[in-house]
């Protein structure tokens, strides 16, 4: 009688590690669209219209605990159809842990604002609205909080000249900033183009030297 054919048992799948369980966690989130590593922290690439509920989800939530946002950022991707995101740096004390959430948006589109989930958010908009121009619905006090009050543009947009048209300046008389054409003038300078050894003719302590060739 044959012998029964005895097959060997699979070997058993690895423990998935605990970053491997809180990206798990996380993509299950509403508005999630992605997850992925950078430099050992979780990044989550969320829907602009999500990102309200998914900041209260992230704070609520016991697995996440997302007390405290750090900072909120823009950056600017010219090329691209929704040339801005929005960055959120959120970091959970009691767990120990940090996580990056990014929206997209375009020149016209709102993000909605996160300020009443972490109030300190309307620092944070403030400022990505002064430099590069996002605009966030629902946020009461959208201000300029880096530029003057009748500054024109948004200084981190690369769509504005490298020279510029004027400039912008305080006047201690007018006790005021104002703006004039831009002045790109040289003033005459006289320039030295030997090396720092051939214009070293004499050293510290030398100078008795040449009185005494004089005298000779």
């Amino acid at each position: 009688m044959a012998e029964e054919a005895q097959t060997e048992a699979p070997p058993p799948l690895p423990e998935p590690t605990a970053a491997e369980l809180f990206a798990a966690a996380v993509a299950t989130l509403p508005g999630v669209t992605g997850t992925r590593w950078q430099h050992g922290e979780l990044t989550v690439d969320a829907q602009r219209d999500s990102i309200v509920a998914l900041s209260a989800a992230l704070r609520d939530d016991k697995r996440f605990a997302f007390a405290q946002l750090m900072d909120l950022c823009g950056v600017d991707w010219p090329e691209r159809a929704e040339r801005f995101e929005v960055v959120y740096n959120l970091l959970s004390v009691s767990l120990n842990q940090r996580i990056r959430v990014v929206v997209t948006a375009d020149e016209v589109t709102p993000v909605p604002s996160v300020h009443g989930i972490w109030p300190v958010a309307t620092w944070w908009e403030r400022e990505a609205w002064d430099l590069f121009g996002i605009i966030f619905s629902g946020q009461p006090d959208l201000r300029r909080i880096l530029t003057d009050y009748g500054f024109e543009g948004h200084p981190l947009r690369k769509d504005f000249p490298l020279t510029g048209y004027v400039e912008l300046r305080y006047d201690e008389d007018r006790k005021a900033v104002v703006y004039e054409p831009v002045k790109l003038t040289q003033d005459f300078r006289s320039f030295d183009f030997l090396s720092p050894w051939e214009a070293l003719t004499t050293l510290p302590g030398d100078e008795k030297v040449f009185t005494d060739r004089a005298k000779g």
